[in-house]
């Protein structure tokens, strides 16, 4: 039998899975491995499930809280599977996780008990690996990506020219690396190289030939990535290119039993962007410029007018939601673009193996055939779909945009076909209940399920403002129950279940609301907020990770701390964001401040950060297009809109802002909202709290502080 040899894992026979080992067995081998590891009572619990609904065919979702160690609960079982596994995640930091640590570790672990190693391989979108046709073709035709053009009219020879230097020299480096790399992995290649040059030499899916046709098909990355990712055992993607496999028919993805949706919460949002489509001005020249030597000029000036068109009708629109179709100047330039491109792709006709390079004309032809589409989608302004005009606050770019109005039915129908799904995150039980993630990825709601008794009894205490028995923020050991945990519940063809997490949250932290401060109702940071802010600052001495709504309020408090305190103020911007996060770790005084991009997959656990202050419920702004549209669509259908997209919406921010705090057992701290609407709004008040871990809950500031006081002086 030949060897096959996986991305990440040693030379193994092309042999599929022959043991008999239980997902217990498996997952005791892998924490077993890990110094001073033992599998923690919803790690198991989770493992369990999952290997009932591998047998049932019943898909699953699983809340699994920070630190249950979701990641081991779902690859043991994963590995009892008769086929490949292919597990999807929402970030590049799990993906890396996953590939550098978890899976290597988990393969060292089980080989005994399975007498064999496992295998696993990493499966990305084409752009992510090094086309070789491109680089053999060192010049771009468009001047925006060109390497070695001559300096541009107006840009200042001497500098393009030395621009062009040191991009070339990136590509000198790309031809070395390529000569020695066995992936073609962007990721791989330490240090990295721009943007602009890894476009030159990458191939979008919609660009390229097909193996069968391109003069490197043989010696083709992706395609090698593909064939690894058929052999191996677990597959590692992510849900972009998960998004696409489902639009594009299921044919990229290898086809497989089990599907792991890892941070599920992402998945409906992931699925819109790749459904998404856009019309921008400096694109429709580009693809011009690519198309040009195909085409008669006549044909090409046709192309240019569209575009002139296009600017000129963003220029005139406004921005936002085009709610009464498109404005008369927008409609001229799609039907222009439209007629321009449907003319211009007769003219080039098919590709065919015998052309001087087909390589070339597939790129013309696909991005012609694109703006095609998306005109002629536009065009159509159907109900199903919502369009808007965008314009970045800094106005350098200028799109006319289309996304469909929901992905409910396109997963119901492609997410779950001939496959079992098992979908987890630490944020899938808002308002203590899953039908609204559900029914967000294609699945039908459960029937209500009451509280359980835990859940009541910390639900009834923190609402008579009784603490715990332990006093709040006092150090613990070990592991606790399923506190707060939601129920099973179940739908047709599918079940949930919430295994808690390790951490006690009721003894390690506080959840204060500010319920004194005013309704927020201007933008920025209102007053009375940044006095509440300076005083739980000045209280822990520093250690605080700032969440804002706007950028406007981010730097109003950023501005503040400076002026009144002494403390370290890093603020989102002002430097590379993982630069920040390493100095928020180091600096044990600092204050790191930002925006929604630190809501999640920030993690410093530890004293580096034991105060998490969010200024204002995190509700979707009404200019956000798909969330406005997609509340209005409620309204119209005799529903809340408000109730059934934006608090929603709220629910996963907000229980994504929070979970900052405790990311180790032995973290301890505060998070403070200084928004009272968490507290006096009674409709929607009680359902956001509900959806986030089970803290001790107060209103009093001077607890808050006190606390706070006590963690600075431990």
């Amino acid at each position: 039998m030949t060897p096959s040899r996986t991305a990440t894992g040693p030379a193994v026979p092309k042999k599929r899975r022959g043991g008999r080992a239980g997902a217990g067995e498996l997952l005791t081998a892998a924490v077993g491995a890990v110094p001073g590891g033992a599998a923690r009572p919803g790690q198991q619990q989770m493992a369990e499930a999952i290997e009932r609904s591998i047998a049932s065919g019943e898909h699953l979702l699983v809340q699994a809280g920070t630190g249950t160690g979701k990641s081991l609960a779902y690859l043991a079982p994963a590995l009892t599977v008769d086929g490949p596994v292919v597990v999807s995640t929402a970030t590049l930091a799990l993906q890396s996780q996953l590939v550098e640590h978890d899976l290597p570790r988990l393969a060292d672990a089980v080989e005994p008990v399975l007498g064999r190693r496992p295998t696993f391989a990493v499966l990305k979108g084409r752009h992510h690996y090094l086309c070789l046709a491109r680089l053999d073709s060192s010049v771009e035709d468009e001047p925006d990506d060109a390497l070695f053009d001559a300096p541009r009219p107006g840009s200042g020879g001497t500098k393009w020219l030395g621009e062009a230097g040191r991009l070339g020299k990136q590509v000198q480096r790309l031809r070395d690396w390529a000569e020695e790399t066995a992936t073609g992995d962007r990721d791989e290649l330490d240090p990295g190289v721009d943007d602009q040059v890894w476009r030159s030499v990458s191939m979008p899916a919609r660009e390229c030939v097909g193996a069968s046709r391109c003069p490197f098909g043989s010696e083709c990355f992706a395609e090698a990535s593909r064939a690894r990712a058929r052999e191996a055992d677990i597959v590692v993607t992510n849900h972009s290119l998960l998004a696409v496999d489902m639009l594009a028919g299921r044919h990229i993805v290898p086809p497989h039993k089990l599907l792991v949706v890892d941070e599920a919460h992402e998945l409906a949002d992931r699925v819109s962007s790749a459904a998404q489509a856009e019309l921008v001005p400096e694109l429709i020249d580009r693809s011009t410029r690519r198309a040009r030597p195909l085409l008669r000029p006549d044909l090409a000036e046709r192309l240019t007018e569209a575009g002139d068109a296009l600017a000129v009708g963003l220029a005139e629109a406004p921005a936002g939601r085009l709610t009464a179709g498109l404005p008369p100047a927008l409609r001229e330039a799609c039907t222009l673009l439209d007629s321009a491109t449907r003319a211009a792709l007769e003219a080039i006709g098919d590709v065919k193996s015998d052309d001087p390079d087909p390589v070339r004309k597939q790129q013309a032809k696909a991005v012609l055939d694109e703006l095609s589409t998306t005109a002629q989608r536009l065009l159509e302004e159907a109900d199903h779909d919502v369009a808007w005009v965008e314009k970045p606050d800094n106005g350098s770019r200028r799109a006319l945009v289309v996304a469909p109005l929901s992905v409910a039915g396109t997963l119901a129908t492609h997410l779950y076909d001939e496959r079992t799904v098992v979908a987890t995150s630490a944020t899938l039980a808002l308002g203590g209940r899953f039908d609204t993630v559900a029914r967000a990825l294609g699945l039908d709601a459960p029937p209500p399920a009451p509280p359980s008794p835990a859940a009541a009894a910390l639900a009834t205490a923190a609402a008579a403002g009784r603490p715990p028995v332990t006093p709040p923020v006092a150090a613990t050991e070990g592991s606790r129950a399923a506190i707060g945990t939601v129920p099973a519940t179940e739908g047709p063809g599918w079940s949930s279940l919430d295994v808690g997490s390790p951490f006690d949250y009721a003894r390690q932290g506080i959840l204060y609301v500010a319920a004194h401060l005013p309704r927020p109702s201007v933008s920025g940071l209102p007053g009375p907020a940044g006095e509440e802010l300076l005083a739980l600052v000045g209280a822990l001495g520093g250690r605080t990770l700032g969440l804002f709504s706007s950028r406007r309020a981010a730097q109003q408090a950023a501005e503040l701390l400076r002026a009144r305190t002494d403390l370290p103020v890093l603020l989102q911007g002002e430097e590379a964001l993982p630069l920040l996060v390493r100095r928020f770790r180091q600096e044990r005084e600092s204050c790191l401040f930002g925006v929604m991009s630190l809501w999640q997959g920030v993690d410093v656990p530890g004293d580096a950060c034991q105060l998490v202050v969010i200024d204002r419920l995190p509700f979707p702004r009404p200019d956000e297009p798909l969330a406005a549209a997609r509340a209005a669509a409620v309204d119209a259908g005799g529903g809340s809109g408000f109730a059934a997209v934006s608090v929603p919406i709220a629910a996963v921010r907000l229980a994504q802002g929070v979970g900052r705090l405790i990311r180790a057992t032995g973290d301890r701290g505060v998070v403070a909202v200084l928004d009272s609407r968490l507290e006096t709004a009674r409709g929607y008040g009680p359902f956001l709290r509900r959806s986030l871990p089970p803290f001790w809950y107060t209103t009093r500031p001077e607890v808050a502080r006190g606390a706070l006081e006590r963690l600075a002086k431990s």
